[in-house]
């Protein structure tokens, strides 16, 4: 009579497991620095996957194509700004901040915090989108779905606080707009300012665009 087959050992399944987030994640890195360096048409799976240490079957397998690895960059860095803010740690400080003005610090300056990392990722995003509709449709997404639904969101935890100077709808078109990654982009890139003082402009408008 043969022996019972014995099961497999749980470390075994976990030691794999982590092996495989270790190699998402550098694949996912280096997919991050290639694009940022080279764009999106240039930067090929196989230098991205040379740099990961990993096969180019492995990239594709994980992601697909090159457009789902650029989505998977995006995901992991999902906003430009408030996205992160609505899903992370950092909202609970807004949203249980009582007094409006510091609300408003607050925003500002975590949103500055994040668009100073992941702004150049949607420049990128936005060059790929201009000729790529696959893409557009993943940066409409991005934009006009999840950060709206965060900054109506974020609007609404002022309002709680106290009266806006416009209504939240109205409230969250401005809050949509000066927090933009585009903003972001004319001002400290075109227009040369600092990081310190896009956070003070931005507080600074946002707090006479909301608040009585």
């Amino acid at each position: 009579m043969s022996e019972p087959v014995k099961p497999r050992r749980p470390y075994r399944s976990a030691v794999r497991a982590e092996r495989a987030r270790q190699s998402r994640d550098r694949i996912l890195d280096a997919a991050t620095t290639r694009f940022l360096e080279l764009g999106f048409g240039r930067a090929s799976v196989r230098v991205i996957a040379s740099d990961a240490g990993v096969s180019e079957d492995l990239v594709f397998h994980l992601f697909g194509s090159k457009r789902g690895l650029l989505g998977a960059v995006m995901a992991r860095e999902p906003d430009p700004g408030l996205e992160t803010l609505a899903a992370s740690g950092g909202a609970a400080v807004v949203r249980d901040e009582e007094d409006q003005r510091r609300q408003v610090a607050l925003l500002a300056e975590r949103v500055g915090a994040d668009l100073a990392r992941v702004r150049p990722l949607d420049d990128m995003l936005r060059a790929a989108a201009a000729v790529d509709p696959e893409l557009a449709a993943v940066r409409e997404d991005l934009h006009l779905r999840r950060r709206r639904e965060a900054t109506t969101a974020i609007t609404r935890w002022m309002h709680d606080r106290g009266p806006l100077r416009q209504g939240v709808d109205e409230a969250s078109a401005l809050v949509w707009t000066l927090t933009s990654p585009e903003v972001h982009h004319l001002l400290v890139e075109g227009w040369g300012w600092s990081q310190g003082k896009y956070v003070d402009w931005l507080r600074t408008n946002l707090e006479a665009g909301l608040l009585s």
